[in-house]
Formats: structure tokens, C-alpha cells, sequence
């Protein structure tokens, strides 16, 4: 048996196991989410198995009477009826720890009629991030926003990688099998298979009669515009769809939890904003799948590498939110023909804000910083800091409220 990798919401799960009675762990699919549950469970029950889904089918409340606590059910959007099972089962009797759900796939669970509201409390979780790749203390480590909102130093990490190092990590992805178990060629097979999975039998799982061929094709415009403020009707023509099909196909890989957006941030101070929201991929090595990337590709299209760039540092970030004091909602900011764009803007609880911007560069200066120090100007004390993260070595002040760090200050 593989050794357990720790995972950052490791802690979050322990401590809301002791005190309510079932946790519901949700992310994209292969991302570990069985493995940090089953740790903590006395009975598995693996739903999309159909000699195990049968009974719960049957008879999801008399399958799971009797059975040790607490009881992990994984897969569960394969027999939806487990869900009122739970929830019968808490309102009889809210004892904590009793059930752990987990399931890679959104569709419903906002829903006003979802049986969940209430009993279930739902804990994000990712791909891994470098930190938990490589163990880097993460029972020590304190998460990025936390470190900027505190004022602590963003110091980079010892292994800092250069440009090229950085587009090797970020094609790795965070899917803990193919990141930590494969060389290059292993984990691209492992990678387009896992997309073939996602545009066929997960889609047709969600919402039966989609195309996966031009599921592919929407996806592939998709990627390429990852990190953007794309217009509908760019992703449209790309894809050679109707404007119905678009917001359906997007719709079916939200639920499927392959892409995911930034809101666009809104504030009487800034006028004329755009209120269309950043679309990225969850995994900037998706999209390198997606469109069969290598490095030297990468490398040598520069509107790709700073989208794929912004891409993996969202996906780091947003890996942590879960664990983070400071509460942060992550938004984008951009005024219309992007006179004012901040890559990425935490709004922390009480208000305050943290501007990040992500440069392809090993070196920049206070012209890269100037959004951000108008932020600043804007806001005054609400404004925590401005970083921007590129793929130099050092870190160095740009002015007040103001630093340049490594990207691999996130996980340092």
C-alpha cells in the first residue's frame, strides 16, 4: 500500500469530524478525495462499484442501518438517494462523525431542494498543490494570503525553479497520481485518458445527449483562453457551437468541476469595470492535455505561458482558501480595454484587500506594480499588500505595500 501523502485540509476535516455529524469532501475527480476520507472511516462504501451501489439503490436507509461509523460514501452522485439516507439519518440523530461524502461532480449541490443544506458541511479540496507534492511542512505552513495579510516576508523557496522549471511543474498538475508517481510520457497518456473519462462517461453521467466531440472542441477553446476575460462569442466561434450549446457545454464542465471562474470584483471607486468573469481551468495541466502542450511549446508562445502562468498560481491559492484565516473571496479586476487589470484580487474578511499579479518575468520592476499601487491609492489602509509573483529569484520591495516575490514563494 502507498505511503499517505498529508493534504492541507488534512487538519480541517479532523476538527469538523469531532464536532458535526458528516462532512461532504468535493472536488474535481483523482484528486485524492477517497484517500483522505477513507483514512477516517470505518466503513467504505464505493457507490460506483454496482455490487455496492445495488442495495443503496434498493434501499439506501436500510443498507447503511448497522454499518460501523463513520461510514465513507464515495461516488455518491452515482446513487443521488444516499443523500436523503444522511439526512434522515442525522435528523434522527446528529451525533459527530458519523458520515463522510465525497464526489467529483457539482451538478445540484446549490440546488434550494438539495437534501445536504444543513447536515452536510462541504470541504473544498483540489488537485495537490507543489507544498504537498514535495511535504514542504505543511504542519507548519502557513498559507500565502495568511503570510501577506500578516505582513510576514515572502521569502522564495529553496528549490526555486527557473522559467523553464516553472512550465515543468505547472504541466505536471496537481492529480496526485500522475504528479507523483510518473515520468513525462506515463503521465501525458495518464492525462489524455483522464480527458476522454471526463468529455464521455462523466458528461453523459451529468447531462446525457452532449457531442464529445464538440465538447472536445469547446473545451480546446476554452484552455486557450484560460486566465482571460474571454467573450462568449470568442469561445462560440472557436468551438463552431451555438450560443444555447456554449452556456450548456460550460455549464457541464463547471459541474464536472474541470473549469472554474473569478467573479469580476465591483467598487464605486473604479468605473466602467467589466463585469464578465475570468474563466480558468482547474489545472493548468489540463490544459496543456487538452492541447497536447510541451514545454518548448509552451516556451515559445508568450500569450500561452502568461495564461498558463496565471493559470497554476490560481490553482495553488486556490487550493489553500479552505485553510485560510483570512476568509479571502478571490475576484479579478479589469476596466474596459483593461486601462485598470489586477490578475487576482482577495477581498479578506472585514474587507481588506491582497493584489497579485503574475509576470513571465524574471525581473520586473514598479511599471508592473502600477495597478496594484493604484489600488493602493484608492483604498488607503483597506489595502493589505500588492505582490507580484514572477519567475526571478529574489525578492524585492516595489514600494509602499508593494514586493515582488517568486512564484515559488507560495509554497517556500
Amino acid at each position: 500500500m502507498d505511503e499517505y501523502r498529508p493534504r492541507l485540509v488534512d487538519g480541517l476535516v479532523d476538527s469538523l469530524l469531532a464536532e458535526l455529524p458528516a462532512i461532504f469532501i468535493t472536488g474535481p475527480r483523482a484528486t485524492g478525495k477517497t484517500t483522505t476520507a477513507a483514512r477516517r472511516a470505518a466503513t467504505v462504501i464505493h457507490l460506483d462499484r454496482e455490487a455496492e451501489a445495488a442495495a443503496f439503490r434498493a434501499d439506501p436507509d436500510a443498507a447503511m442501518r448497522g454499518l460501523r461509523e463513520p461510514i465513507l460514501l464515495d461516488e455518491w452522485q452515482v446513487v443521488p438517494g444516499v443523500l436523503g439516507a444522511v439526512k434522515r439519518a442525522v435528523d434522527s440523530r446528529p451525533a459527530p462523525g458519523r458520515y463522510l461524502v465525497t464526489g467529483s461532480i457539482r451538478a445540484d449541490l446549490d440546488g434550494e431542494l438539495w437534501p445536504g443544506t444543513g447536515r452536510l458541511t462541504r470541504v473544498p479540496m483540489f488537485g495537490m498543490t507543489i507544498r504537498e507534492q514535495g511535504q514542504m511542512g505543511l504542519d507548519k505552513a502557513t498559507p500565502f494570503l495568511d503570510r501577506v495579510a500578516g505582513g510576514l516576508d515572502l521569502l522564495p523557496a529553496a528549490d526555486t525553479p527557473d522559467l523553464r522549471g516553472y512550465v515543468e511543474r505547472l504541466l505536471r498538475g496537481g492529480f496526485p497520481e500522475p504528479a507523483l508517481r510518473f515520468g513525462d510520457e506515463g503521465r501525458r497518456h495518464w492525462l489524455e485518458s483522464y480527458l476522454e473519462h471526463l468529455l464521455t462517461r462523466d458528461a453523459e453521467q451529468v447531462d446525457g445527449g452532449r457531442d464529445p466531440m464538440r465538447l472536445r472542441r469547446f473545451l480546446e477553446a476554452y484552455a486557450l483562453n484560460t486566465a482571460g476575460v474571454v467573450e462568449e462569442k470568442t469561445l462560440i466561434e472557436a468551438a463552431g457551437i451555438n450560443r444555447r450549446t456554449a452556456q450548456a457545454y460550460e455549464r457541464l464542465l463547471v459541474n464536472l468541476l474541470a473549469v472554474d471562474s473569478l467573479p469580476a470584483w465591483t467598487s464605486n471607486r473604479l468605473k466602467r469595470l467589466v463585469l464578465t468573469p475570468k474563466r480558468h481551468l482547474v489545472d493548468a495541466a489540463l490544459a496543456g492535455a487538452v492541447l497536447r502542450l510541451d514545454t518548448d511549446l509552451v516556451l515559445r508562445d508568450g500569450d500561452l505561458l502568461g495564461r498558463l502562468l496565471e493559470t497554476f498560481v490560481v490553482s495553488q491559492v486556490r487550493a489553500e482558501l479552505a485553510v485560510t484565516a483570512a476568509r479571502p473571496r478571490l475576484y479579478h479586476v479589469r476596466q474596459q480595454q483593461g486601462r485598470f487589470e489586477i490578475d487576482l484580487l482577495a477581498e479578506l474578511a472585514g474587507g481588506r484587500l491582497v493584489g497579485i499579479e503574475v509576470k513571465a518575468d524574471a525581473a520586473p520592476g514598479p511599471d508592473s506594480a502600477r495597478h496594484l499601487a493604484g489600488l493602493r491609492d484608492r483604498y488607503g489602509d483597506a489595502f493589505a499588500a500588492g505582490v507580484v509573483l514572477h519567475t526571478g529569484p529574489r525578492a524585492y520591495r516595489l514600494g509602499d505595500r508593494l514586493i515582488a516575490a517568486p512564484i515559488s514563494t507560495l509554497w517556500a
